[in-house]
């Protein structure tokens, strides 16, 4: 999966990982959706990129998302960013639109 990284991913992947993928996930990962053209992504970047940085170890999968984006629908995602965690590739919890690192912090803490 291109689209992902250890730590804090940078970038948003223009390719997705299939669903497939994400369901054989082991562990915790945090899926991300937006674009890097959205006001609310750039707002929320250093966010999450101040958090991952406590999660070294964690997956964090940035996936460009928009019409036509098929894992995006799959997952429901309506408003970005949209940050999901996944426990063994299952949908724990989510948060969108967020704008403090609490905020995802306390997303990460519940699955942890």
């Amino acid at each position: 999966m291109n689209a992902t990284q250890f730590g804090f991913n940078p970038e948003y992947a223009e390719e997705a990982p299939t669903l497939d993928e994400i369901n054989s996930l082991k562990g915790v990962a945090v899926l991300e959706f937006g674009a890097p053209w959205c006001g609310h992504c750039q707002a929320s970047h250093d966010s999450v990129k101040e958090t991952m940085q406590s999660y070294p170890d964690m997956a964090h999968i940035k996936v460009f998302d928009g019409k036509g984006k098929r894992l995006g629908r799959q997952f429901g995602v309506k408003l970005w960013p949209t940050l999901i965690v996944l426990k063994d590739g299952q949908e724990e919890s989510r948060i969108v639109r967020f704008k403090t690192s609490d905020a995802v912090r306390e997303l990460l803490d519940m699955a942890i």
